[in-house]
């Protein structure tokens, strides 16, 4: 049963990863799917086509977000694609990080990643609040770096900490509306961003699965089914939460 039939859904960062594996899952459940991508044109037709053949519907929209009227351009974007249609879902999953610690860390990277990671989704939000329909869902993708003391990524545990507050205040804002807000915090996930340093090498990989309680790396696409479930009726009654799924990562 396609359990989110007509409705439509905005995915940033789309076209790889969490964000690819989130579009798929809302494209399945029935929902069009409007997907962002910031470089990697390729990477995003090929994921609409892979939701096409799959008897989704989907479009790609060019987004780069960080800078100041991105998240207006983005919304005039998905007017443009989508005939001016009202959105139901949108999941604010584009995000940058930035391995440095205190003393290494630069004023222009600090500022690129908090531009990014909590002044987009902040203002994506802001720009939608016309069209999102009530009763609608927003889904904001943390991490478990917000809970987790890592000083060698200091700044990106601290926009991450910061989407938590927000999504913790905009439950507030917009429950009389029906609108539900949560975030979905993933561990270490075996994608391209973490290939660098994870895949073929056997050392990083066993100890990244013995972070976790269940003893693996987790998968984009576990992932994308928790964010499925709070984008569904079924988590009508869930709001203002940070969903942990690190698969029990430092219990």
């Amino acid at each position: 049963m396609e359990r989110l039939a007509s409705k439509v859904a905005l995915v940033t960062g789309g076209s790889r990863g969490i964000g690819r594996a989130v579009a798929r899952r809302l494209a399945a459940d029935g929902a069009t799917v409007a997907l962002t991508y910031g470089r990697d044109a390729a990477a995003a037709d090929e994921t609409v086509r892979t939701i096409e053949k799959d008897g989704g519907r989907a479009v790609a929209l060019h987004a780069e977000l960080g800078r100041h009227g991105d998240a207006a351009a983005l919304w005039e974007a998905f007017d443009e694609r989508t005939g001016g249609a009202r959105v139901d879902i949108v999941v604010n999953n584009a995000g940058i990080g930035r391995s440095a610690d205190l003393a290494g860390l630069t004023e222009e990277a600090f500022d690129e990643v908090f531009a990014v990671n909590v002044r987009a989704p902040f203002f994506i939000v802001q720009q939608a609040l016309p069209q999102l329909n009530d009763g609608g869902r927003i889904v904001n993708v943390s991490s478990g770096a917000a809970r987790l003391a890592m000083p060698e990524a200091i700044a990106y545990g601290s926009t991450k900490g910061a989407l938590d507050t927000f999504t913790l205040n905009l439950a507030k804002a917009l429950g009389p509306r029906g609108i539900t807000v949560n975030s979905v915090a993933p561990g270490i996930i075996d994608t391209d961003v973490n290939a660098g340093w994870l895949r073929g090498n056997a050392e990083a990989w066993e100890h990244a699965s013995s972070l976790s309680a269940l003893g693996r790396v987790g998968t984009p696409e576990d992932v994308a089914d928790v964010v499925a479930f709070l984008a569904s009726d079924d988590a009508r009654w869930v709001t203002g939460r940070v969903v942990d799924a690190t698969g029990g990562s430092a219990l």
